[in-house]
């Protein structure tokens, strides 16, 4: 199938003063991104702290995404979890909420074999008719998703892609020439490797920030332009390292503060970004004249 655009953003989920969904935050966020290089969103995942959200607050959002988007945009849900029966259930809902996609990442601290791996993934695809994702980030969950073991899941008719969060560009490189699985970068700094290697893009972090210039460096990337591509990734290359001093969204959601979009603060065990990471991304902010 057609990947689901270039540059897809992990949104951050706004919180009130009382640690609530800010749900009016979250539709102006939405409707910033799709204005900003976002080609679509994507709800729920780990930098929207997923963690510690409800089932009901994330088909809200869900719901509430697909409203906002109108159709600008793929909306895409984050369902996975370390419970095979929670992702099927909330992969139902999500389908009920209209998403256009689901993001399952792979099963975290229970620490399944890859038979365990193959079953789960399965049977959240064969709970739902929508396109999967999946999402491999072994530094969150331990476990890597090998490549063979992903061309396998390919063979799953609505299994579509991966967000491959493993640096490793060999497995990436391996993947691509055992099947045709859509591949998209899990990391930013993956973004001009995995572009330039032929995968559909990025599912982003910074693009809540620099949305444009990712989009600008993906299509140099695809069109053979190496070295205007390699100079964006350059110039972005301290804003990614101030974003990511810290575990994701912590510093992000500082930078967004920062520059007047109100998503508020993070639900524990997340906290406040610190004087000093406070002080790198404004200081990249600055640098690349958002600030």
């Amino acid at each position: 199938m057609e990947s689901f655009g270039d540059i897809l953003t992990a949104m951050v989920t706004p919180f009130t003063l009382d640690l609530q969904v800010d749900h009016l935050a979250f539709a102006r966020l939405a409707d910033h991104l799709l204005e900003n290089g976002s080609d679509g969103l994507v709800v729920a995942g780990t930098t929207g702290e997923s963690p510690t959200l409800t089932d009901d607050e994330k088909v809200a959002l869900f719901r509430h995404a697909v409203e906002v988007a109108g159709g600008r945009g793929p909306v895409i849900a984050g369902t996975g979890s370390n419970d095979t029966e929670h992702s099927v259930a909330l992969t139902r809902r999500a389908e009920d909420a209209g998403v256009d996609a689901v993001l399952v990442v792979t099963p975290y601290y229970n620490k399944p074999p890859e038979r365990g791996l193959r079953a789960h993934f399965a049977a959240v695809a064969a709970a739902t008719t929508l396109p999967v994702i999946i999402y491999n980030i072994p530094s969150r969950c331990v476990i890597n998703l090998e490549p063979e073991l992903l061309a396998e899941l390919a063979g799953i008719d609505n299994i579509v892609a991966v967000k491959q969060a493993n640096p490793d560009l060999e497995q990436s490189r391996r993947l691509l020439g055992l099947c045709d699985l859509g591949l998209y970068a899990g990391n930013d700094d993956m973004t001009l490797d995995v572009a330039a290697l032929g995968g559909w893009g990025c599912i982003s972090v910074a693009s809540h920030l620099v949305g444009p210039r990712l989009k600008e460096l993906v299509a140099a990337a695809r069109g053979g332009d190496t070295a205007r591509a390699a100079a964006i990734d350059r110039e972005l290359a301290p804003l990614l390292a101030a974003l990511f001093v810290t575990s994701n969204p912590i510093p992000l959601k500082a930078a967004l503060n920062m520059l007047g979009h109100e998503v508020g603060g993070l639900r524990l065990p997340l906290v406040e970004a610190s004087h000093d990471e406070r002080r790198g991304v404004e200081v990249e902010l600055q640098r690349l004249g958002l600030l």
